[in-house]
């Protein structure tokens, strides 16, 4: 009997698929994956010929000046240390410490009883001496009717008109110390030298203070407030700059006679105060390589004061006429500055610049622009060089409508 295997025809087995062939359907998928991307990408891409639609503006033209910023520290013009002239117990401080006074304002007193005691006895002493002298002299003009008659002989006359001569000194002598002596009463009242801020009261009242050229007592400090003096540092090279602009004729204009600054503080922008340089030292420091330079800032708001740091910037040279842009439209291209030109025919360029400071909200550009180029203000991310765009012209200026009308609208 058979077995069910060996009933089975004999029938060849079927090859495996070769390594060709698997090669073959490798390529033909690649071929139909590239084919369908290609397609894919083709379709979403805009045709090279597409518009883009740009808002431009128009450079605004402006006289401009060129400008150097420095550092300075503000000091007051005047500066006095409050000291007594009289020794004494104080008896009164009558200021109110950090407020304003007034030249001749009365600040602290002393004691007067002992000065004025002084000044009656010397006021008692010229009475004296003006008896003395009044008989002295009496006694000079009877001296000399004698004489001239032959009744004493000439050196009692001489011993007379001398005597009257020594009491009118006397007199004088007195008149002196009469004077001292009112001094000193009116120094026991200490009133203020000049008008402005007093500091602190470094000495109470029921204190004994102490007089004279060195060791007398610091009572308290007193500056000055309006106008205020802020000192700066200019460098060497600066400075032969500003020489040599001088020299050409070059340095912008002086306003009365004084060089214009415009100063402003830690907490300001834009350099709001108006001043004037009134000073140049007359030698370079050597160890800084600086020349001290001083401004002078009004200060009738008192916002300044005594110590403060401030920006000051002085003009470098004659007016020019610059241009104005939006800053928002200036790009920067590896620190290189540029803004995107449409030109006639509404092709996209760069254009690098030399920008200024910013000047009424807008960028100063010092060169590289004219005044007709249409400059891209708006749908700055689609521009590229060489692209063809519809430019639609604005005003460079933003107007209040137009900063208005960006706000979100939350009317129902």
């Amino acid at each position: 009997m058979m077995s069910p295997a060996s009933d089975a025809p004999n029938k060849p087995h079927p090859k495996p698929p070769s390594r060709r062939w698997f090669a073959s359907l490798g390529m033909l998928a690649l071929l139909a994956w590239v084919t369908t991307g290609c397609h894919r990408d083709a379709a979403t891409q805009p045709p090279a010929t597409a518009e883009v639609q740009v808002t431009v503006a128009l450079p605004i033209p402006k006289a401009m000046s060129e400008w150097d910023e420095f550092t300075g520290r503000l000091v007051a013009p005047e500066t006095v240390e409050i000291r007594a002239r009289v020794a004494g117990y104080l008896d009164k401080v009558h200021f109110r410490e950090g407020s304003e006074v007034a030249r001749g304002d009365l600040l602290f007193s002393i004691d007067p009883r002992p000065y004025r005691a002084q000044l009656e006895r010397a006021e008692a002493e010229l009475e004296r001496a003006k008896h003395r002298a009044v008989l002295a002299r009496s006694e000079s003009e009877r001296a000399k009717s004698l004489f001239q008659t032959r009744a004493i002989s000439a050196d009692d006359f001489d011993q007379r008109t001398q005597a009257a001569a020594e009491t009118g000194a006397a007199v004088r002598s007195a008149e002196a110390a009469v004077t001292a002596a009112r001094l000193e009463v009116e120094f026991t009242e200490i009133r203020a030298p000049i008008a402005g801020r007093i500091g602190q009261a470094l000495v109470t009242a029921g204190n004994l203070v102490s007089a004279g050229s060195s060791g007398a007592t610091l009572l308290t400090t007193l500056v000055s407030v309006d106008p205020m003096y802020c000192y700066l540092e200019v460098d060497e090279r600066s400075a032969l700059r500003y020489r040599q602009l001088q020299r050409k004729g070059s340095r912008a204009a002086e306003v009365g006679g004084r060089l214009p600054a415009q100063i402003e503080l830690a907490d300001e922008s834009g350099f709001p105060h108006h001043g004037y340089l009134d000073f140049v030292d007359n030698q370079l420091h050597p160890s800084t390589g600086t020349l001290r330079v001083r401004a002078v800032l009004p200060n009738a708001d008192r916002t300044a004061a005594p110590g403060f740091f401030a920006r000051v910037r002085i003009p470098a040279g004659i007016e020019y006429q610059g241009l104005l842009v939006r800053d928002v439209a200036v790009g920067n291209d590896q620190g290189r500055p540029f803004v995107w030109v449409v030109d006639g025919g509404g092709t996209v360029s760069p254009r690098p610049l030399t920008l200024g400071p910013l000047t009424d909200g807008l960028r100063a550009v010092r060169s590289g622009l004219q005044a007709s180029d249409q400059v891209v203000i708006n749908g700055l991310s689609l521009v590229r060089p060489g692209l063809k765009v519809r430019p639609a012209l604005v005003d460079m200026r933003p107007s209040p409508e137009a900063t208005n009308s960006s706000a979100p609208n939350h009317r129902p």
